[in-house]
């Protein structure tokens, strides 16, 4: 029997089983029957953050940021890009610190736009500053 992996739908919230080998076959939730992977950045609020990072079975890239952020602003699009690239291998979100800011002082971000990195609902690794595409996509690859 092949492996699976719990996958957090990003309409609903519902936790999906994937076999591992079938990540790539563009799987659909089982609850609201839409794409477990649009390749698009996730924005979470509290709440999901929470079970997205708790409940996944892939690596969830999280983009700390905020509206009023030049820095934020100026990556997003590389992030949108690099979202293409990572999923279905790695989960790609965003939390608005401004919206969310339980998070943030959860996670004790600093400073915006911060990259982090979480495993089994644990954060594996962080980088604070913007960068481009190419840059996300590598950071992400080597620490997921």
């Amino acid at each position: 029997m092949e492996d699976s992996l719990h996958v957090v739908c990003p309409h609903c919230d519902a936790v999906n089983r994937v076999p591992d080998g079938k990540l790539n076959d563009k799987p659909t939730c089982g609850k609201c029957k839409h794409a477990l992977f649009t390749g698009h950045p996730v924005e979470l609020n509290g709440p999901r953050f929470m079970k997205h990072i708790a409940r996944s079975g892939i690596p969830v890239l999280v983009d700390f940021w905020a509206p009023w952020c030049g820095p934020c602003r100026m990556m997003a699009p590389a992030y949108e890009q690099a979202a293409q690239h990572l999923e279905p291998a790695v989960r790609v979100v965003k939390v608005n610190t401004e919206e969310a800011q339980d998070v943030a002082a959860r996670y004790a971000i600093r400073s915006i736009p911060t990259l982090a990195l979480f495993r089994g609902g644990s954060e594996v690794a962080r980088q604070a500053g913007a960068m481009d595409a190419p840059h996300i996509v590598a950071w992400a690859e080597t620490r997921a």
